[in-house]
């Protein structure tokens, strides 16, 4: 038992020893310590709070601290957390050593990070110094990685250290350092950029000359390009001057290009690109650069800034950098300005064309060089996808342009067609065209719409729709609508033209009835559209030569009841002369049977209201009967000179009647009565009985023979 107990006293003892021991060498390392943190905070607060010059080096701290540092951890190490566990249970005051062990092992740590930044920017300090600023970049990104909480992704940083040098006072300091050299860095970059990159653009009054001088020193421009673009370096300038001056003109006019690999006695490559700045019609097809040549002078361009598309990230190149700000604009300028503009206008350019695969190699190229995203920015595949549906759209707009071009032309510019086909010819075939004048317009539109149907298709390509399908219904709907609104004045004031207009429309109808069978949309009432246009303005100016003639004729009054007077003869000779007028007007435009019918028409109004007015007179002398009868000689003599074969005036229905009119001013009671015979005699076939009666009472005296002839007139 006595044994027992001394054991226990001899272990007891050894433990008061070991604690003795242990709390001895603590006190010693915390005082240790505490000095040291005392040295670097002095160090600390000089460069980062009260900024003070002090050029004591940061690695003599960064060893004591990492021999501190160790010895710490070995300690701690030899205490093991069982040991503290004991050492917590006999002695309170050694527990709360070890812990505050622990506290200053944390900010031994703390102070070690910032010291390692302290140290990394006098190393930035010494590189600037060497104007290596490669390395800086380097040093600058480990500073990145210490100064911001992305830094545990990327070093053995722990959170608590992280957490407690966010907090410091100096931590904002430290920040605000950091992006000054961050900033000196990019500037000094973009500097050493420019020297290898040159970028310069001279404008003159009417041109403007860019020239782009890329160094050879892939090396050297691929390090700077690299460093630049992952210093979160904004492109915005460069990529605004390859739009505006470079890849803009490139597809919107043309530009004069010079490519050379030995500028500077072979040290840089050159492109240098001329071009107007006038303001031009860009419409215009000759002020238009081919596609072809934008898209060798793109080549040329990318082969030109090769040098600096570097491959930043394993993933992004700087032309995808750049391209992100540029290639909606340069896409939509393609297609819009350069493209399809260069679509095929007839089938057999259409046949022949590259365009499609021209576009799809170009859109690899842009691909290649990682300008685009060929999954995202579809433009060009669209286009060659759209195509035909271009194609079919700039075909069917040009014929449409020259359609209206040609309608623009003046219509008396005319032209005899069918000259052999006479009106006997017509009569016996009606499928031939009646001899007559026509527009030169119109027979250019009758060719043109002749191209259009012998324009070859692809038969082959079942699935493919005709690019010309109802192209020429549309053309004759254009004409029918577009010539009376562009000719309108003269359609309404000069016959010639509604004369030229009407035969015009007929010329058509019968190249429509012509060509039956080629499919053309809407075929019956197109032919119907067309005869009744042409024919409603001939109508419209015979309605209005016809209100000419009895504005005339609205003059003829019998001012004394016993002889004629000079005004009515003047009426007639003017009204005679008039329709003269028209004959030479109309006679060798109009078929000859539009014209004859026509004629008759104008003549029967003039005639019948001659005879309408010789009806008003209650009271005919025996002198205003002959002057009446000689009147109605000049009509009569007239009239047949105004047909080229003069029966045709027999045409006119109410000549008879006029001729009759003459005979019954000279004629006596007997011969009325003969004349009627009954109501059987030639007078019944244009007179009425009251009719005549009326001329018996006005031309005799009221006599038992007069009578006695009225009677008779039944």
């Amino acid at each position: 038992m006595m044994a027992q107990n001394q054991m226990l006293m001899e272990t007891f003892q050894g433990q008061s020893q070991n604690i003795e021991s242990t709390k001895s060498a603590i006190t010693k390392m915390l005082v240790r310590t505490e000095r040291f943190q005392t040295r670097v905070r002095k160090h600390i607060d000089e460069n980062y709070t009260e900024f003070m010059p002090n050029h004591t080096s940061p690695d003599i701290f960064l060893e004591k601290s990492s021999i501190l540092g160790d010895e710490i951890n070995e300690l701690l190490a030899t205490v093991g957390e069982e040991g503290l566990s004991a050492l917590n249970d006999a002695s309170a005051e050694l527990a709360k050593s070890s812990k505050d062990l622990r506290e200053i092992m944390l900010e031994l740590r703390v102070s070690e990070h910032i010291l390692k930044l302290d140290d990394l920017f006098q190393c930035v300090e010494e590189a600037k110094a060497n104007k290596d600023c490669l390395v800086v970049f380097d040093l600058m990104g480990k500073l990145r990685s210490l100064i911001y909480s992305e830094a545990k992704d990327s070093t053995d940083v722990a959170p608590e250290v992280e957490r407690l040098f966010q907090s410091l006072d100096c931590y904002e300091s430290i920040k605000v350092k950091y992006h000054v050299q961050a900033h000196l860095l990019q500037q000094n970059l973009q500097k050493r950029f420019d020297r290898l990159v040159q970028l310069n653009c001279k404008t003159f009054p009417n041109s403007k000359c860019v020239t782009l001088l890329i160094s050879k020193d892939e090396a050297q421009l691929q390090d700077i390009v690299t460093a630049l673009f992952q210093e979160r370096y904004n492109p915005a300038k460069l990529c605004n001057f390859l739009l505006e001056h470079c890849i803009e003109p490139l597809i919107q006019k043309p530009v004069s290009v010079e490519y050379n690999e030995t500028a500077k006695d072979g040290s840089h490559i050159q492109l240098t690109l001329s071009y107007s700045i006038k303001d031009q019609d860009a419409s215009s097809p000759l002020l238009r650069p081919s596609y072809k040549d934008v898209f060798d002078h793109f080549r040329l361009l990318l082969q030109t800034l090769g040098g600096i598309n570097s491959n930043l990230n394993g993933t992004q190149h700087v032309f995808s950098i750049i391209g992100d700000q540029i290639k909606d604009r340069m896409l939509q300028l393609l297609v819009e300005e350069c493209l399809i503009s260069a679509v095929p206008e007839t089938m057999d350019e259409y046949n022949s064309s590259t365009l499609c695969v021209d576009v799809l190699q170009f859109e690899h190229l842009l691909a290649d060089a990682y300008l685009i995203n060929p999954e995202v920015d579809c433009a060009l595949t669209e286009f060659t996808k759209e195509f035909d549906t271009y194609y079919r759209n700039r075909l069917s707009a040009r014929v449409l342009a020259t359609a209206r071009e040609i309608i623009q032309r003046d219509l008396q510019d005319m032209i005899l067609v069918a000259p052999n086909n006479l009106s006997a010819n017509v009569a016996s075939d009606p499928f031939l065209f009646p001899r007559c004048m026509i527009s030169k317009s119109a027979q250019d539109f009758v060719k043109l719409m002749d191209r259009v149907l012998r324009q070859p298709t692809d038969k082959s390509a079942e699935s493919t729709p005709d690019p010309l399908a109802g192209v020429v219904a549309q053309l004759l709907e254009t004409y029918i609508d577009e010539v009376p609104k562009v000719h309108k004045k003269l359609l309404q004031s000069i016959p010639q033209q509604s004369a030229l207009f009407h035969n015009n429309c007929q010329y058509l109808t019968h190249w429509v009835a012509q060509h039956a069978n080629s499919a053309i949309d809407s075929y019956p009432s197109l032919v119907k559209m067309l005869q009744s246009t042409g024919s409603k303005h001939l109508r419209v100016q015979l309605n209005y030569q016809q209100s000419i003639l009895m504005d005339i004729m609205s003059g003829f009054e019998f001012e004394n009841p016993h002889t004629l007077g000079s005004v009515p003869l003047r009426l007639v000779r003017q009204c005679l002369r008039q329709l003269e007028l028209l004959k030479n007007v109309w006679q060798q435009v109009l078929p000859e049977n539009v014209y004859n019918s026509s004629f008759c028409e104008l003549l029967n109004a003039f005639v019948n209201e001659l005879v309408q007015r010789v009806f008003t007179l209650r009271d005919i002398s025996a002198t205003m009967a002959s002057e009446l009868s000689d009147l109605i000689d000049v009509v009569l003599e007239k009239g047949p000179l105004l047909y080229q074969d003069k029966h045709e005036v027999l045409q006119v229905r109410n000549w008879q009647k006029l001729q009759q009119l003459k005979t019954m001013m000279n004629a006596s009671l007997k011969e009325f009565t003969e004349l009627w015979c009954d109501g059987a005699g030639p007078l019944t076939a244009n007179y009425q009985a009251k009719e005549i009666k009326h001329l018996i009472r006005a031309l005799f005296q009221d006599t038992d023979r007069r009578a006695k002839a009225i009677t008779q007139i039944v």
